[in-house]
């Protein structure tokens, strides 16, 4: 299996070879997170993106996959391919494409993790409950709190199932959004 490319490979061999992990909070997160924005901002330059730094590594203290997640948000007027042209010519992995959203990842090889890896997400302004949730997340240490032990829980059964994983924390996010939103539009100004 190593000898194989990793697009060559079934979702299985992928989970196995790329199994679910959490680590303690890492500092270092936040300034790979910088570079690999200012990576970005260079050459995504003539798209004007908005780039941030989301999931769990960007919440301090909660353990986390060691997966540097960024929030690339572009004009909804600007078409993805070309964006996704430009990154696969600088070193990331298209992973998947739908609708106005696109992903791709960095540091995937075919003996595993490299010392650094990211998941970039291409979306729309304004396709950003992510930033929601980071931000609610850092407001919240017991909801932080509580989140790490919900993926703690999780670990077991989904160390080898991604999407499982992912899909098992739905409806906890989808609750975090809500309150931020609750939140963020009980402190915004009134229009009149």
């Amino acid at each position: 299996m190593q000898d194989k490319r990793l697009q060559e490979m079934t979702l299985e061999e992928l989970w196995e070879l790329f199994p679910v992990v959490l680590t303690p909070h890492n500092p270092q997160w936040s300034y790979w997170a910088k570079e690999e924005m200012q990576l970005l901002s260079s050459l995504l330059a003539g798209y004007n993106p908005a780039i941030n730094h989301i999931g769990s590594t960007a919440i301090p203290n909660i353990q986390s996959k060691p997966i540097v997640d960024i929030l690339v948000e572009v004009s909804p007027d600007i078409k993805l391919q070309p964006i996704k042209n430009i990154l696969e010519a600088n070193g990331y992995i298209g992973m998947a494409q739908s609708g106005n959203r696109l992903s791709l990842n960095k540091g995937y090889t075919s003996k595993g993790y490299a010392d650094k890896v990211f998941h970039i997400h291409i979306r729309r302004f304004d396709d950003n409950d992510e930033i929601l949730f980071r931000d609610y997340l850092i407001g919240h240490p017991d909801a932080a709190k509580e989140y790490e032990i919900l993926k703690l829980s999780l670990l077991p059964k989904y160390r080898h199932n991604r999407d499982g994983y992912t899909d098992a924390k739905t409806e906890f996010v989808n609750r975090m959004i809500k309150a931020a939103k609750r939140a963020f539009y009980q402190v915004r100004p009134s229009s009149h």
